[in-house]
């Protein structure tokens, strides 16, 4: 690791997206005016192509090599030297980041090639695939950056370009709220990891190793151990808690979850590619890349799992009533990322990174499943005007129904092999609140899925006339794209298999290097090793699982589908309560937006009426001021000086007769003068 492999790859990888976003916006019109849509298509899904087969051709290389060899770095150009802090433009490549790599260029690719189909009547396709473009490059930035400064480039970058594309349709106001909504939110976690970045050079600094990069403070971290940080803490605990605090801004924790939801106002295929495959994962990817910081610090570490656990539940409760097809998904994200972080919480970063991939797999099938869903309908996103879908759309209900096992949990699918994972390593490390909140979300999650399938695709339509007779499969650029993902769905998470079941596990072996730091390996380590323990709890889960499906299929199956059937069930209040997602949107209203306007509100009565009071006070003294002066210095200066002016024109007007110009006159005056002084020398010497 000190001596990382030089390649130049990544620099490709990164580069083309970004390529492919500026011919988009710079040509983009035109190119789509002159040549139609299919040149868009061909340049924002070809860009993605080529840099996932170009992540799939160094995978291959990678695996190739060595374990502890497996580091590879693309060095371009020295960015900052200043004040101790020197920094490059440079790209990192090992297990971790290549990955989260071949998820961004692998599912985010067929999320572009599904959004040629999707977006096709729309009149700024250009504009639309710039953006996409545009957020895999920053995406990629974030994961492959050398070091944090780059990192937070990435991090920023995908926080500008979910802004532009949840409000993409922005001649809908509501739109454009939502995507203000997401960059507000977003700033307040970026805020605290500005922070984080600042204190932990100044931390590094101060034992003699100022740096930000990556691999350096991996290397320097331990000199950290039991340094005092602020507020009682430790540094390096005052630092990650500061991190994990922007994590929960850009992966959409407890308390900065609430613009995720709203972000549901973008395009379907945006909806995706921020849940599945890009900005959400962020934070997950910041926690396992700097592993070796958190597990120096136990107190962040519990924080870190609690919120997950306690998100995991709470968002899976919001998504049991709501009734847009979106929504559902979007809590869906909310409550699965809870999951990811009790993993890294607990120190089970292999099993959090898996999970992110397998839900990388189902949670795209499942937005863009939902998007053909709304394609059909003409884009009717609520669920109580469904019905029967299966059999006009075979493919998305096939495919939905996969993704809806593998989110589910039932074996063998890819979400089975991940979070059952987590679930059980949240109970073996002990934390047995953690496990508590994650097996009931787990049950509640398979009950608000299945409700899911079943108000869409099962029953009697319940939409108009007119859209059951147009009612049709997708084209086969979004198909297709569904059924691949579908059969990642089911396949996907067979590179790490419950130890209960087999001792098969290459992910987690090819990540293993990552995690090789002494503080990270102990707190991996820790906790109950007993494959049969395992089985039993594994058992516990499906137990769970089985008894949610049982209560959707009882309530949404097998009698009729009644989409009101949650709130008989479980009484007006709960069910008010829980379609209103508990109120926090109003909370958070009332505690902060409304205080803080009503102070903007009065700040401006102040600077209208104060501070413009002053302001204007003081041009109307300068203006008396200025009058006043005037007088004086019209009747007093000015009079002096005329005065002054008429005498010396007077003296000068009466001097000016001596002056005749006749030398006989001169000559005179001249003789005069001489007699008189003559005259005096005389009479004194007398």
């Amino acid at each position: 690791m000190d001596h990382p492999v030089s390649i130049t790859v990544a620099r490709y990888i990164v580069l083309l997206p970004l390529i492919g976003a500026t011919i988009n916006f710079l040509a983009g019109s035109w190119l789509q005016k002159t040549f139609g849509k299919r040149a868009i298509s061909f340049v924002g899904c070809g860009v993605v192509v080529l840099a996932f087969i170009l992540a799939v051709r160094t995978f291959f290389a990678m695996l190739a090599m060595a374990p502890e060899n497996r580091f590879l770095l693309d060095d371009l150009w020295r960015w900052i030297d200043v004040g101790g802090l020197n920094l490059e433009v440079a790209f990192w490549l090992d297990p971790l980041s290549m990955v989260m790599t071949l998820i961004i260029t692998g599912i985010g690719g067929l999320i572009h090639i599904y959004s040629t189909g999707y977006m096709h009547d729309d009149e700024s396709y250009w504009r639309f695939f710039g953006w996409l473009n545009l957020f895999t490059f920053a995406m990629l930035v974030l994961v492959l950056g050398d070091n944090l400064w780059l990192m937070f480039v990435g991090w920023e970058g995908v926080g500008l370009c979910s802004f532009a594309l949840i409000g993409f349709w922005y001649k809908v106001l509501a739109n454009t709220t939502a995507g203000n909504k997401a960059f507000i939110v977003n700033r307040v976690g970026d805020w605290a990891f500005v922070i984080a970045l600042y204190s932990l050079f100044m931390a590094l600094g101060n034992v003699g190793h100022p740096t930000l990069v990556t691999r350096e403070i991996a290397k320097y971290a331990p000199l950290l151990a039991g340094m005092p940080g602020y507020l009682g803490m430790t540094m390096v605990t005052f630092v990650t808690l500061l991190m994990f605090a922007g994590a929960t801004g850009k992966s959409a924790q407890i308390p900065l979850y609430v613009w995720l939801p709203d972000a549901m106002a973008g395009p379907t295929p945006v909806s995706a590619l921020i849940h599945a495959a890009t900005m959400v994962t962020a934070g997950i990817y910041m926690v396992a890349r700097l592993n070796f910081l958190f597990s120096m610090a136990p107190a962040t570490m519990t924080v870190v799992a609690v919120v997950g656990g306690l998100t995991a539940l709470f968002a899976a409760t919001v998504g049991i009533a709501q009734n847009d097809i979106k929504k559902v998904l979007a809590y869906s994200t909310v409550s699965q990322l809870g999951y990811m972080f009790a993993a890294v919480g607990v120190g089970a970063y292999a099993a959090g990174v898996f999970h992110l991939m397998t839900h990388a797999f189902f949670k795209a099938c499942l937005f863009l499943g939902s998007g053909s869903v709304i394609h059909a309908m003409g884009g009717e996103q609520d669920m109580r005007k469904m019905g029967a879908l299966r059999h006009k759309m075979p493919i998305t209900f096939i495919t939905f129904l996969a993704a809806t096992l593998a989110i589910s949990g039932v074996p063998p699918f890819a979400g089975f092999m991940s979070k059952d994972e987590i679930i059980w390593q949240a109970f073996a490390h002990g934390h047995t609140v953690v496990w508590a909140l994650l097996l009931i979300g787990a049950a509640i999650t398979v009950f608000y899925m299945f409700r899911q399938v079943y108000m869409t695709f099962f029953g009697e339509f319940r939409g108009t006339h007119e859209q059951e007779h147009h009612l049709h499969e997708s084209p086969p650029s979004m198909a297709y794209v569904l059924i691949v993902l579908g059969a990642l769905s089911v396949v996907g998470g067979l590179v790490k298999i419950p130890d209960f079941i087999a001792t098969y596990k290459p992910f987690e072996e090819f990540l293993e290097p990552v995690f090789a730091s002494g503080p990270t390996r102990a707190v991996m380590e820790a906790g109950i090793h007993s494959h049969s323990l395992e089985a039993a709890f594994g058992f516990v889960t499906f137990t769970m699982v089985v008894l949610g499906w049982l209560a959707a299929d009882f309530m949404y199956r097998q009698q009729t589908v009644d989409p009101e059937r949650f709130s008989q069930a479980f009484g007006g209040v709960v069910y008010e309560w829980v379609l209103n997602k508990y109120y926090v949107d109003e909370l958070y209203d009332f505690a902060v937006v409304r205080p803080y306007q009503a102070s903007c509100r009065a700040l401006a009565w102040i600077d209208a009426n104060i501070i413009d009071g002053i302001v204007n006070l003081a041009a109307a003294l300068t203006v008396l001021g200025a009058w006043l002066s005037g007088l004086f210095d019209a009747y007093i200066v000015d009079g002096l000086v005329n005065a002054a002016s008429l005498v010396t024109l007077d003296v000068g007007g009466r001097l000016r007769r001596l002056q005749t110009g006749s030398i006989n006159g001169y000559l005179y005056g001249i003789l005069a003068a001489v007699m008189v002084i003559l005259l005096v020398r005389a009479m004194l010497h007398a």
